[in-house]
């Protein structure tokens, strides 16, 4: 059974007196141990796609299974447990406290589950460990750069062991040498952890880094190609613009 799969997935906004179509009938589904980039234009509806694959919002219509529960029978509490259990998100603007520090905040999903933080510091130091931060888990995300703080927004995600994690431009707001080692981060603990990922990002070097690219415009998902037997960064890249060009994206 997938671990995440959209069928016939539309939302719809009342913006005014007009309707915007953000997603117009979508079929997606994500293997458990994958790890897939979701590309497309500004407004094209990826961030969308991603919200709603995570619970975070509800479709207009359509079914989404997430580690095999449908989300579209559940209540608010419901689905708000199935997401805290199975989702872990990465944000472009971090999304961190700013009166916690690094190590708290990864810690977080933890406190808000009432897990005793005694019993899971083996995997709080795991993560900080894994992330390069356990020299500046006392450090508050004032004192981070946008770096460092990006890499404790991917620690608090992974501190759960979620089903999956859901990346939302991940590196949008880094430079490319920063973006660069967010990505690379993302793809070890895909490959170390064995944990799905789904990335939406607008930049192609950053897909490279995915098994498999998925190409969204206006609503609909136009196309998609296979990274996973692709040797070399470069490769890929070329793979993966050169499909951008077919599609006219």
């Amino acid at each position: 059974m997938p671990i995440l799969e959209a069928q016939a997935l539309r939302k719809q906004y009342e913006l005014g007196e007009h309707t915007v179509h953000a997603l117009t009938g979508v079929d997606f589904v994500v293997e458990e141990g994958q790890f897939v980039a979701i590309m497309g234009a500004s407004g094209s509806g990826k961030s969308t796609l991603l919200h709603l694959l995570g619970g975070l919002d509800k479709p207009s219509d359509g079914e989404v299974t997430l580690a095999g529960q449908r989300l579209s029978v559940l209540n608010d509490r419901q689905a708000t447990l199935v997401r805290r259990h199975n989702v872990g998100f990465v944000f472009q603007f971090f999304n961190l406290l700013p009166t916690l520090t690094a190590e708290e905040n990864v810690a977080l999903p933890l406190i808000i589950d009432g897990q005793n933080l005694r019993k899971h510091q083996p995997r709080i130091d795991a993560m900080l460990e894994l992330v390069g931060l356990a020299d500046r888990r006392h450090h508050k995300p004032d004192q981070l750069s946008g770096g460092e703080q990006q890499r404790v927004s991917v620690a608090r995600a992974l501190v759960t062991e979620p089903s999956i994690v859901l990346a939302d431009e991940p590196t949008g707001n880094l430079d490319s040498k920063t973006g660069k080692a967010i990505m690379e981060l993302l793809r070890r603990s895909c490959d170390e952890l064995g944990q799905t990922t789904v990335v939406v990002t607008h930049d192609p070097r950053a897909a490279t880094y995915a098994d498999r690219v998925v190409f969204l415009r206006d609503g609909q998902i136009i196309g998609e190609v296979l990274c996973t037997h692709v040797d070399g960064m470069d490769q890929r890249l070329s793979i993966i613009i050169s499909a951008m060009e077919k599609l006219q994206l």
